[in-house]
């Protein structure tokens, strides 16, 4: 089911809100939002958008059997990739960047951000059909500025189909398939990186797949490897 609403501050704040207060929410039920005034993305940017994006969040309750829900950021940003695809014109770029961002043709597209409330994981999803919003000092972009974008309604049937279907195979086939697949829709191995781990200075390296358990591998320039369980990641040519 896809709920929407005109006007509220966030749909993962409503969301949270309501599993705080213990309500059930079911896995598959969906809260769209016309507009966020009080929208937020990772590292507690705020993430404002316009009418007309997709603005939304669901809840998914994992299970003893599954794997760990830390890897579900990069179901959902998969889920989004193969949503979004059809919609990208031929000869520009759809990349996933770790650990959640769409990058389309190097611009920031979708914003992904996942909360733990109450044993369940609120997935809150934010994709610029028609307009960007304005983050400093970062590259963005909307599907709009390449053609005609998918109506907002049309395109949140579209992405919780996708959602569920990744859903599942996320539980049944396992994290390993999930890796491979998400590999194979990031920038390419190799791709300068910057990345800013928290409260550590910015460290250089090249793209060089994921761990096992879904973390960042980053080729340092000494030639080692080095993993990274969280932070901040940019393409190298991008502004930080």
């Amino acid at each position: 089911m896809i709920r929407t609403v005109e006007e509220t501050g966030s749909t993962n704040a409503d969301l949270a809100a309501r599993l705080s207060g213990g309500e059930y929410l079911p896995e598959g039920d969906w809260l769209v939002a016309d507009r966020q005034t009080a929208g937020r993305g990772r590292l507690g940017r705020v993430w404002n958008n316009g009418a007309g994006n997709f603005m939304g969040s669901t809840v998914v309750r994992p299970g003893p059997g599954d794997p760990p829900a830390s890897t579900l950021a990069l179901m959902t940003g998969l889920a989004v990739h193969e949503a979004l695809l059809p919609f990208v014109p031929q000869g520009s770029a759809l990349w996933l960047k770790w650990p959640n961002d769409l990058l389309l043709d190097g611009a920031k597209i979708v914003g992904i951000l996942l909360e733990v409330v109450a044993g369940a994981v609120v997935v809150g999803i934010g994709v610029n059909l028609v307009t960007a919003p304005d983050i400093p000092g970062r590259a963005v972009a909307a599907l709009a500025d390449y053609g005609t974008a998918p109506g907002r309604d049309a395109f949140a049937e579209v992405l919780a189909a996708s959602f569920d279907r990744e859903l599942q195979r996320w539980r049944s086939a396992g994290l390993a398939p999930l890796l491979r697949r998400w590999q194979s829709a990031a920038h390419p191995v190799g791709t300068r990186l910057t990345v800013l781990p928290p409260g550590e200075e910015a460290v250089e390296g090249s793209f060089a797949g994921l761990s096992q358990d879904g973390n960042l591998l980053l080729g340092l320039n000494d030639g080692t490897q080095r993993t990274i369980h969280a932070g901040d990641v940019l393409l190298a040519s991008a502004s930080h």
